[in-house]
């Protein structure tokens, strides 16, 4: 009998199946389990879906915890903060606190025993080379999920991990060549991990940030000198994020009345958009309600475009207050078919089409519209989207959500992704067996199947940050000293 209580998503069969391949996927290092890898298809040839990713193995962790499994999510934190940077083998070393997105375990056979080592992806064997921006983030929110759920804190105490823990803290608050407290990263460095146009400051990395961050108050020692920091740069990000991407009726409409070309300190549009920022679907989109933070923000620019993963983990980690989670899921009612399917979530929406897609993602034959991240449909998202209903009180959305998608994962192996405008296909390049697609059903259902545990990757409101955030003057928000 399997040990996630799923069955009233899957049969027996498909819950058996499901077990299946997260055991299959296991990744072995000296004996022990320290992850597990992307997919398992037995055909596989792409070389590294056979390595444990770092923000794939999240979805793992969740489906791990909450059924007690914390030995290979321990296993997997001091695998992970003992690898270092000046090893990737690059010609320039990436830099201190960065994390790999992927690592595998190779083996050495010799006249005396097995050589094993742990060799990382930094970016230097990744597709277009762009080093995981994201990594680190979610590393910070495993190790934070574990304590939460184990009530464990001498993990977070070990030297290494604490070491790794300062060291990504340290090189998320570095000051940049900005005057903003969200991260300026490129295309290609996070979940969308080829070029799709969101270069600059994409929602998903910055509700990341907000969540490292957050987590990483919870795991450094009382008084440790990063603690004030860290803080001071919650509160900034915070207000930045929801005042300056939230958009909904009323805030379109506020945005369409803007000045440009304004100087000084106290603007209206200190971002210089110009009323074409907002194209007409948007403004259709938004007629009936709801709202959602915009995909990107830079100088003259407003990226509209939907987001899930950034949008539901807004949600689940506190950065949504309580009127946008309930405008979010206003929305993706209304919205149901654009962007719910029998299969999972669209990630982006809508796609890039036409000239947009050849200049976007200089007309790359896996991002054609309405396939992989270009408005594709992906099955892990029903992780996110059961732990952010669960915040926001819309769970029964999810629990529909999960009961269409969980026998039809299971009929079609796990896909990867699906494609078509409602996500009736089985993605043209997707792996079979995928890990996540697995663990997104196991950790999902369980959340639903107990509605009274706590979920490890959610956070409560911080009253003490609300208040820091309420209390912030608007001239502050983009100042970072």
């Amino acid at each position: 009998m399997s040990r996630w209580p799923i069955a009233r998503f899957l049969d027996a069969a498909g819950v058996a199946g499901a077990e299946a391949v997260l055991r299959n996927a296991s990744l072995h290092l000296g004996g022990e389990v320290v992850g597990t890898v992307a997919a398992c298809e037995p055909a596989l040839d792409v070389q590294n879906y056979r390595e444990c990713f770092v923000r794939d193995f999240a979805v793992s962790v969740a489906a791990f915890l909450e059924v007690g499994e914390t030995d290979v999510v321990r296993s997997f934190v001091r695998t992970v903060a003992a690898l270092r940077p000046d090893e990737a083998g690059s010609i320039i070393p990436p830099a201190s606190g960065l994390m790999p997105a992927s690592f595998t375990v190779e083996r050495e056979e010799r006249e005396d025993g097995v050589r094993e080592r742990v060799v990382a992806d930094y970016g230097q064997r990744a597709i277009g080379r762009v080093a995981p921006v994201d990594s680190a983030l979610w590393w910070l929110l495993i190790v934070r999920a574990y304590q939460r759920s184990t009530g464990d804190t001498a993990l977070a105490r070990d030297p290494v991990v604490c070491a790794a823990i300062e060291r990504v803290l340290s090189f998320y608050l570095r000051p940049q060549f900005e005057m903003l407290p969200s991260l300026l990263v490129p295309d290609g460095s996070s979940m969308i991990d080829r070029r799709m146009g969101v270069h600059g400051h994409p929602l998903d990395i910055q509700v990341l940030f907000w969540a490292g961050l957050r987590a990483g108050l919870e795991l450094l020692s009382d008084g440790h000198a990063l603690v004030e920091q860290v803080f001071e740069r919650l509160v900034a990000l915070g207000r930045h994020l929801r005042q300056d991407y939230w958009l909904d009726r009323k805030r379109v409409e506020v945005i369409r009345r803007y000045p440009v070309e304004e100087f000084g300190t106290l603007l209206e549009n200190p971002w210089n958009l110009h009323p074409d920022a907002i194209p007409v679907w948007t403004m259709a989109w938004l007629a009936e309600g709801g709202g959602y933070y915009a995909g990107n923000l830079g100088p003259a620019r407003l990226d509209v475009r939907f987001f899930a993963l950034g949008n539901l983990l807004a949600v689940s980690t506190g950065l949504a207050t309580s009127d946008q989670a309930q405008a979010l899921f206003d929305l993706i009612e209304h919205h149901r078919r654009d962007l719910l399917c029998d299969s999972g979530m669209k990630l982006t929406y809508p796609p890039l089409e036409e000239r947009d897609w050849y200049t976007q993602t200089g007309s790359d034959q896996k991002n054609v519209a309405w396939s992989y991240h270009n408005a594709g449909t992906w099955p892990m998202l029903l992780w996110p989207l059961v732990s952010a209903a669960r915040v926001a009180g819309r769970s029964e959305l999810a629990a529909e959500a999960m009961t269409a998608a969980a026998p039809r994962l299971a009929r079609d192996a796990w896909p990867e992704y699906y494609d078509g405008p409602y996500g009736g296909l089985i993605g043209r390049r997707a792996r079979l067996e995928q890990t996540w697609s697995v663990a997104a059903v196991l950790a999902g259902g369980t959340l639903l199947a107990r509605p009274e545990a706590p979920d490890p990757f959610a956070f409560e409101r911080d009253e003490a940050l609300e208040e820091a955030i309420a209390q912030a003057k608007p001239d502050t928000v983009g100042r970072i000293d």
